[in-house]
C-alpha cells in the first residue's frame, strides 16, 4: 500500500473543515520509525489550531493533518533505530509543535520521541496520555521542580491535563487543590486531590491560600483566572499559565508581588513518557477517556470538545489493534 487514510483540512474554520482524504504514506528516514497509529488523542489545541489559532503558525497555512497524541505499532524502522524494533507497540507526542499528522494511518517521526506503550493501557487509553501527560510532567517536575509538602493549585482539575497533573502532584507528594465543578468532586479525590474548589460557586481565591505553584489551565481569557491566581500565591511562588501564557503584564504584576510568572509550552520527551508509563503500569497513575470516535468522526469528536466539561480525554480509533 501507498496510500493511507487520514483527516485534513483545506481552510481554517470550524469542525466541518476537517475531512476523509487519501494520502501517501510516509517513509522513515534514518533515526526514524513508521508507527501504525491505532488511536489518536484530540487535544485542545488541536481545535485551536483547526481554527488558525494554537499552532496554525508553526504549521502555516492549510492543508495539513491535525494530532500529536499517537499511540500504535512500530511497522518500519529506519538506519540507526536502536530502542524501538518493528511490531513494538508505543506511544508519543512527535514532532510538537511542528505537524506530526496523529489523524492518519501512519506517522513517522524520530524513535526516541517515543516510549513503549504502557502495558496495563489498551491504545484508546494509551493514546489519550502523552501530550496532557507530558504536559503536567514538565510544569511539575522539570518547571517548578515540585517538592514534597508543596502546596499546589490546579485550575480545571477535571480536565485532560489536569487530571494528570493531580496524580502526579500527590505522587510527589504534595497538598493538590482543585477547581472543577461539584460533579467531578468524587472522582477528582478519588485521583488524590485534598481539597477541591467548586469555582461555579466559590471564587478560588477567597478559599486558597498560601498556594507554592498554580497550574492555570484556564487562562485570562476566562475571568482573569490567570490575575487572580497571584493573590493565592505565597512569597516566591510560581504561577504556569497554560493557555495564555504569562503576559509582560501579568509577569509585571507578579514581580511587583513578589512571585514569578511564566508561560508554558510541552515538548516531544521519550523518557519522561517511559517514566509515566511505569507510573501507569505500577497503579500510580490512570487516565480517563471520555469518548472514542472513528476516524471519519474527527468532526464530531472536535464537537464535543468545544461542547466543553469533558472529564479526561477523546480518542480517535484509526485502525485496529
Amino acid at each position: 500500500m501507498t496510500t493511507m487514510r487520514a483527516i485534513s483540512q483545506d481552510v481554517f474554520g470550524g469542525p466541518e473543515v476537517l475531512r476523509p482524504v487519501l494520502l501517501e504514506r510516509p517513509r522513515p528516514l534514518p533515526t526514524e520509525v513508521l508507527v501504525r497509529v491505532v488511536a489518536a488523542g484530540v487535544n485542545p489545541v488541536d481545535a485551536k489550531t483547526r481554527a488558525g489559532g494554537g499552532m496554525a503558525g508553526v504549521l502555516g497555512e492549510p492543508p495539513f493533518v491535525l494530532g500529536w497524541d499517537v499511540c500504535g505499532v512500530v511497522e518500519e524502522t529506519g538506519y540507526g533505530v536502536h530502542t524501538l524494533a518493528v511490531g513494538d507497540e508505543v506511544y508519543g507526542m512527535p514532532w510538537f509543535p511542528r505537524q506530526a499528522g496523529a489523524y492518519a494511518e501512519y506517522v513517522t517521526a524520530p524513535s526516541r520521541q517515543f516510549a513503549h506503550k504502557p502495558r496495563s493501557l489498551d491504545h484508546e487509553e494509551a493514546a489519550a496520555v502523552p501530550l496532557a501527560a507530558l504536559t503536567a510532567w514538565q510544569i511539575l517536575v522539570d518547571t517548578a521542580d515540585l517538592r514534597p509538602r508543596q502546596r499546589v493549585l490546579v485550575h480545571a482539575a477535571g480536565g485532560g491535563v489536569g487530571h494528570f497533573a493531580v496524580q502526579i502532584a500527590k505522587h510527589l507528594g504534595a497538598y493538590v487543590i482543585g477547581t472543577a465543578r461539584a460533579a467531578k468532586h468524587e472522582w477528582l479525590r478519588g485521583l488524590g486531590a485534598d481539597e477541591l474548589v467548586d469555582y461555579t460557586t466559590v471564587r478560588f481565591e477567597e478559599v486558597a491560600r498560601e498556594v507554592d505553584l498554580v497550574v492555570d489551565l484556564v487562562g485570562d481569557g476566562h475571568d482573569a483566572t490567570s490575575t487572580r491566581s497571584l493573590d493565592v500565591l505565597r512569597p516566591g511562588g510560581l504561577l504556569v499559565a497554560v493557555p495564555s501564557g504569562a503576559s509582560p503584564e501579568l509577569a509585571e504584576l507578579a514581580a511587583e508581588r513578589g512571585v514569578r510568572a511564566t508561560g508554558f509550552l510541552v515538548e516531544p520527551d521519550g523518557p519522561a513518557l517511559a517514566r509515566i508509563g511505569e507510573l501507569v503500569d505500577a497503579g500510580r497513575l490512570s487516565v480517563e477517556v471520555e469518548e472514542v470516535f472513528p476516524l471519519e468522526r474527527a468532526a464530531a469528536a472536535h464537537e464535543r470538545l468545544a461542547a466543553g466539561r469533558t472529564s479526561g480525554k477523546l480518542v480517535l480509533r484509526v485502525t485496529e489493534a
